[in-house]
């Protein structure tokens, strides 16, 4: 058995490991949950898996939590960042599944691996912002890090029992999102209801919203590099709409090794859970059959601008994949509130590269810091585009 915490459990990542969860009662356990503000949703996950402690975004949602829960309590409410850490490193707790959306997850991920904790990472931030450092400590303390993307999921899967120095490239697949067929000059017409049309996956706000800009892709070939250890430039990036293939590994002979399954956050969940074992009938079966068809275009560099600036950002390296991910962070706020368009954030993330002069950090202070950089030059274009 499994003790496991879940940094963000009422997101579409931890609502979908509870459900893993639930259909495997004997293989794991709920030490620990955390949420930001919705406590209602927490509430019920409390009732049902009676972890010893939970933490909540602030004081006052803390407070308004326990008399939601009523007494008597036997579940320990925390607050604000020292709970998240609390929760991440607490004894019993075997792996940490980080689901915190954006830079937040960073801190509470590296001290969990500081406490000697597997993760199953969710939290494509922690190694985009610091890959380097992450990589080390976790090496350092003889930390296992499983992938929970599911196209880091499908890499780890086809890399299993191979020898990495056999690998010629990494292909990691995108569905294109919703704008895939529109012409470049109609995306001056997105809104973001149209922006939150995935055709294929279902997930969280801000999620949906980078992958029908791209920059979530472009996340995922800076997580890739630091995940396997490999080269940018042999991280390639096609364009699949069936969302079926959901990662690719070709091999120096020539042979390609592909993940295929039907498009289901629960599959490479469980399989970072499980890890070395599979668990049974997680997702439905894939019958290709009735998929038809499977297709692959090679992406639109200019028309999904975001995805060429990630590829700037960590062939530029040092402190720029953190500004790029706090400037895009500001731009998808920005443009949910309806102060930018759609066209204007990879024109932020852009205008914040530029004006950064990277250097290599030495600690998560300095992750932290260029974060902060990029958060307020992201601001002042921010603001002077939405009163232009």
């Amino acid at each position: 058995m499994k003790n496991i915490c879940i940094l963000g459990s009422t997101g579409s990542i931890g609502v979908s490991a509870l459900d893993v969860i639930v259909g495997n009662p004997s293989g794991f356990k709920i030490l620990a949950l955390s949420a930001g503000k919705n406590l209602k949703l927490l509430k019920n996950q409390v009732k049902r898996f009676r972890p010893k402690v939970v933490s909540v975004i602030n004081q006052n949602h803390a407070e308004r939590l326990i008399e939601m829960l009523g007494r008597p309590l036997k579940t320990k409410v925390l607050w604000g960042d020292d709970g998240y850490r609390e929760i991440a490193t607490l004894k019993d707790v075997d792996m940490v599944l980080s689901a915190i959306v954006g830079a937040a997850g960073l801190v509470p991920t590296v001290e969990a691996i500081n406490a000697g904790k597997d993760i199953a990472l969710a939290n494509k931030e922690t190694m985009v912002m610091a890959g380097s450092l992450v990589v080390e400590l976790a090496k350092t303390r003889g930390v296992k890090i499983l992938p929970v993307d599911s196209e880091h999921s499908a890499i780890f899967q086809c890399l299993e029992g191979h020898d990495k120095k056999d690998v010629r490239k990494i292909i990691l697949t995108a569905s294109g999102g919703p704008f895939l067929r529109l012409p470049e000059t109609k995306l001056t017409e997105v809104t973001l209801a149209d922006a939150l049309k995935h055709p294929n996956w279902k997930m969280g706000k801000k999620i949906t919203i980078d992958s029908a800009s791209m920059m979530n892709k472009g996340l995922e070939v800076i997580e890739a590099k630091w995940f396997f250890n490999i080269d940018v430039d042999k991280v390639e990036v096609l364009i699949h709409p069936q969302s079926i293939v959901h990662s690719m590994v070709e091999y120096k002979d020539g042979s390609v090794i592909a993940q295929l399954g039907v498009p289901d956050m629960k599959g490479p969940i469980a399989c970072a859970l499980s890890y070395p074992e599979r668990l049974a009938d997680v997702i439905p079966h894939l019958d290709l059959c009735d998929v038809g068809k499977l297709e692959f275009f090679s992406p639109d560099f200019k028309k999904f601008a975001n995805l060429r600036l990630a590829y700037l950002a960590i062939r530029k390296g040092g402190t720029t994949p953190a500004v790029l991910n706090a400037a895009n962070e500001v731009a998808v706020e920005a443009f949910i509130k309806g102060k930018i368009s759609f066209i204007d954030m990879p024109e932020i993330v852009k205008g914040v590269i530029h004006s950064h002069q990277p250097t290599e950090p030495q600690t998560i202070g300095d992750v932290l810091d260029a974060d902060r950089w990029g958060r307020s030059k992201a601001t002042e274009i921010v603001e002077r585009i939405s009163v232009s």
